[in-house]
């Protein structure tokens, strides 16, 4: 049996979540509203102040389903109560951030400025070499960090780049003269 999957999820007060048919489901909390429709395979029901979610059999396929569907609407849960965030670290002589309404303007050492544009529900807010960047769907702020990441990754000679906060760019030693 899954461990994670049959973990009941407790619905903090606040947050109501409702299931409509093919296992969609609605959470809404002080933060704001997420839909999900999940796997129709297995039964989610709401018991109290508890979601539980049990899978019809034990087959390989309905095995996986069972822990990542409670992992989803768990998430769900956390996102409407508590919200997620994800902290950025700019380093690099030169390398800046700056916030222009909801545009993300940044500037990496290439010949133009990068602009991103944040995607709906999701706030970044820049605070000298640092970018915080937070929301209510975890998907969706890590998909964004992830994308900001990316348009300049932590090389290991000078560990210039955008990098995670709690991420250790393993660093390597330059070329040495004769």
């Amino acid at each position: 049996m899954s461990r994670i999957g049959k973990m009941p999820i407790a619905i903090p007060a606040g947050v109501t979540v409702d299931l409509a048919e093919n296992n969609k489901v609605t959470v809404k909390g002080p933060k704001g509203t997420l839909e999900r429709v999940l796997p129709a395979e297995l039964d989610i029901k709401i018991e109290g102040s508890e979601i539980i979610v049990t899978r019809p059999n034990d087959l390989k396929k309905m095995k996986s389903l069972h822990g990542l569907t409670r992992t989803l609407i768990s998430n769900m849960v956390i996102g409407v109560t508590e919200g997620y965030k994800k902290v950025l670290e700019i380093n690099g002589v030169g390398y800046r951030a700056a916030k222009q309404g909801k545009e993300l303007n940044l500037t990496l050492g290439y010949s133009h400025p990068v602009v991103m544009v944040d995607p709906d529900g999701i706030e970044s807010v820049v605070e000298g070499n640092k970018i915080t960047i937070s929301g209510i769907n975890k998907e969706v702020v890590g998909q964004y960090a992830a994308e900001i990441r990316e348009m300049r990754k932590p090389e290991p000679y000078k560990g210039k780049g955008i990098k995670y906060s709690d991420e250790i760019i393993r660093r390597k030693v330059g070329k040495t003269g004769k």
